[in-house]
């Protein structure tokens, strides 16, 4: 069966990403993270598209990543750009970017979608899409990447999810030189 992998970028005091306009430019993980994004960042996050031969993405980021890897050119963007995506939303109606839109059952789409044959799905983001995942039991690994920065201000992990207390178990640790350090979890 495949596995969903989440992949998340958050900033010491737990900031994920902006949803508020006062704070845009200092809350995009693109502006804090990019500092940080060096060989080690760049080894482990083609290290993690090992074995994954699909995308699930949430609306916003499946939005942010077609208009920033689209026009870009390189062994790792066309791997980005060629591989097939899923993407949840309530507002979409269509999709350009390799994507295919999940019907209104985005957990029973999803389930299906583990169960066909190929390699695991690398899903970007923690959004709404999680309320969904994490209720489920759909996501079998969290790589959250912490990086050495406080944002201040901005949407926090899981924020607003609304889901019941999940356990995880920690099964790796990677340390950058930067200073990033990705926690692995898997459902206990």
């Amino acid at each position: 069966m495949r596995k969903i992998i989440e992949s998340t970028f958050v900033s010491l005091d737990g900031v994920i990403d902006d949803t508020r306009p006062s704070t845009a430019s200092r809350a995009e993980p693109q502006r804090w993270g990019q500092p940080y994004w060096d060989a080690d960042h760049n080894g482990y996050a083609a290290k993690l598209m090992e074995g994954v031969d699909a995308m699930l993405l949430g609306r916003a980021t499946y939005e942010g990543f077609a208009e920033a890897w689209s026009a870009q050119e390189g062994p790792f963007a066309d791997v980005m750009n060629a591989m097939p995506k899923y993407v949840a939303s309530r507002t979409l109606t269509e999709t350009t970017w390799n994507a295919t839109l999940l019907g209104a059952d985005v957990a029973e789409e999803v389930a299906k979608l583990k169960e066909q044959p190929g390699g695991n799905i690398l899903k970007y983001g923690t959004g709404e899409l999680d309320r969904t995942l994490v209720e489920h039991g759909l996501v079998d690994e969290f790589h959250f990447w912490y990086f050495p920065v406080v944002v201040g201000a901005g949407k926090h992990l899981f924020e607003g999810a609304g889901f019941d207390t999940t356990h995880l178990k920690l099964a790796d640790i990677n340390r950058f030189e930067s200073g990033i350090v990705v926690h692995i979890y898997a459902p206990k």
